[in-house]
């Protein structure tokens, strides 16, 4: 590369092996919308509008701002492709606790242990650099798909919100589950290396 021509910084927040965390950019919203937009993952999300440009345009600005979260695109980092999001929301650092959320759009990258690999640089940032106690998440009860990721990755049921999510008709379960910090550091970290 000679000094003339123009060079692509991509900004990596949290770096993993396969996969890095970075802020979400403008550059980032038309995918966004498609994923938003999405029949399978709206039933996961519970998102039931449509969401324009302008609409997810409006949501990277509100979550920007937003003190009680911080959002992450979800990077491979081979390609530099965009293929989720992810972050930390509602966090209440007066009683050290937050919640997380992890959406892989790209159904390609799915399966492959990116979504795991996102997880634990989340859950490593959430205990080991904001003094958090407590992840919790909530999952729509039908998929258990992601109830199986989650206990995998150590994450303990806490309770039920019996028909506490309503999608296509239907009412369904709303799985809570939580990890504490000493669970982290046993079950994913072992050994604090």
């Amino acid at each position: 590369m000679t000094n003339s021509e123009p060079r692509s910084y991509r900004p990596v927040f949290l770096n993993g092996k396969q996969v890095y965390l970075r802020p979400i950019e403008k550059e980032d919203l038309p995918i966004l919308q498609v994923w938003a937009n999405d029949p399978m993952l709206r039933g996961l999300t519970g998102d039931v509008l449509p969401t324009s440009f302008s609409g997810i345009e409006a949501y990277v600005d509100k979550i920007a701002a937003d003190s009680d979260r911080v959002w992450f695109g979800i990077v491979l980092k081979e390609t530099n492709q965009l293929i989720g999001e992810c972050g930390l929301l509602r966090m209440f650092p007066a009683w050290r606790t937050t919640d997380l959320s992890i959406i892989l759009g790209d159904k390609e990258a799915r399966g492959k242990g990116f979504g795991r690999e996102a997880m634990h640089l989340l859950l490593d940032y959430a205990f080991g650099y904001l003094n958090f106690h407590r992840v919790s998440i909530g999952v729509v009860g039908m998929n258990e798909q992601a109830l199986r990721f989650y206990e995998q990755a150590g994450f303990i049921r806490e309770g039920i919100q019996r028909d506490g999510y309503f999608y296509n008709h239907r009412y369904q379960d709303f799985v809570m589950l939580s990890m504490l910090e000493d669970e982290f550091r046993a079950h994913v970290w072992p050994g604090g290396s």
